[in-house]
């Protein structure tokens, strides 16, 4: 999909959401959320961001990079700030790889540390999201809640089992089309076999911060008057925002919303009060991509040096 055919997609999608839900709960739902609550929620969003900065900076690092914590935190800034202006967040993963490589002239090291860096977000995203299942069962029916248990038992299972042969497969084994991402995943997570503990760093960070977000969700849907239990936030939110990663709408807009909103319908919250619970959040990223733009700004290097290019003068040419 192009950038403009997922803007309509994001744009008709919104537009059907505000046509077919009734106003009245939507204004509501605004309405009850105070200015001190969201200012909460985007502290609580730029913290957790400065703890990204940590993890991303770590898994780079472990491949020598030599990132500088300055540098980290203005390439992680841009980035954050170009999620708000290209159709992905991959495309401000490539502008802070970009920016990263220069400044430590190992790209190889910045592209392996970006992967896993996303590779333990996701997993910490599923971690939170079969948590959500298992401890939501007894709300569901029966048969359901039994269902689910048993999906997540053994799809935990095959996962760790199958894991070994998807990493020893050749690369030439795989449609041609998936060789090129599938060949990154893999040697980034090789990469990171050889490193365990800045694996292990980035996959407790990402759980501290995708499970802080949760819990900032769990704020604002109560302050609006969303009040079922964390179980449900754990299944809901990591859903809705892995939906929202699809390639298929503007950043997620729209899509993350109508997820939202429809994972929360079956334990009694109205479609309407979810989808503004997204929709405050997505002002919240909104207000954090623009606290990260302002950031790149103040620390990006009048002279076009850094702390990083000192260090860099001392890498040998091997590691360049």
């Amino acid at each position: 999909m192009t950038g403009r055919t997922k803007a309509i997609v994001s744009v008709g999608l919104l537009a059907l959401l505000f046509w077919i839900l009734p106003w009245s709960q939507l204004e509501e739902a605004f309405r009850r959320l105070s200015l001190r609550t969201w200012l909460g929620l985007l502290a609580g969003f730029v913290g957790g961001h400065l703890l990204g900065v940590v993890k991303w900076r770590t898994v780079v690092n472990a491949g020598r990079a030599r990132l500088g914590f300055r540098d980290a935190i203005m390439c992680y800034g841009a980035g954050l700030f170009t999620n708000l202006c290209l159709p992905t967040i991959v495309g401000g993963d490539i502008l802070r790889l970009t920016m990263a490589s220069r400044i430590t002239r190992n790209p190889a090291a910045v592209t392996l540390g970006g992967v896993t860096d996303r590779l333990s977000d996701i997993l910490a995203l599923g971690i939170l999201l079969a948590l959500g299942l298992l401890l939501s069962t007894d709300q569901l029916p029966g048969l359901w809640g039994q269902v689910i248990t048993v999906v997540v038992v053994v799809g935990a299972v095959l996962a760790m089992a199958g894991l070994p042969f998807v990493l020893q497969r050749p690369l030439a084994r795989w449609p041609k089309k998936f060789r090129r991402p599938i060949g990154r995943l893999l040697v980034a997570l090789r990469h990171s076999w050889k490193t365990p503990s800045a694996l292990a760093t980035a996959l407790a960070l990402s759980l501290v911060i995708q499970g802080g977000f949760v819990l900032l969700n769990v704020a604002l849907g109560r302050s609006i008057g969303i009040g079922v239990d964390l179980s449900v936030w754990l299944i809901a939110w990591p859903a809705a925002k892995v939906a929202g990663l699809l390639p298929i709408s503007l950043g997620g807009l729209a899509v993350r919303e109508a997820s939202l909103g429809a994972l929360l319908l079956p334990f009694g919250v109205p479609m309407a009060t979810g989808v503004a619970a997204s929709l405050i959040w997505q002002t919240v990223l909104i207000g954090g991509g623009l606290i990260g733009g302002a950031t790149w700004v103040m620390l990006r290097p009048s002279n076009g040096g850094s702390d990083s290019v000192a260090a860099n003068a001392e890498i040998s040419p091997t590691n360049a």
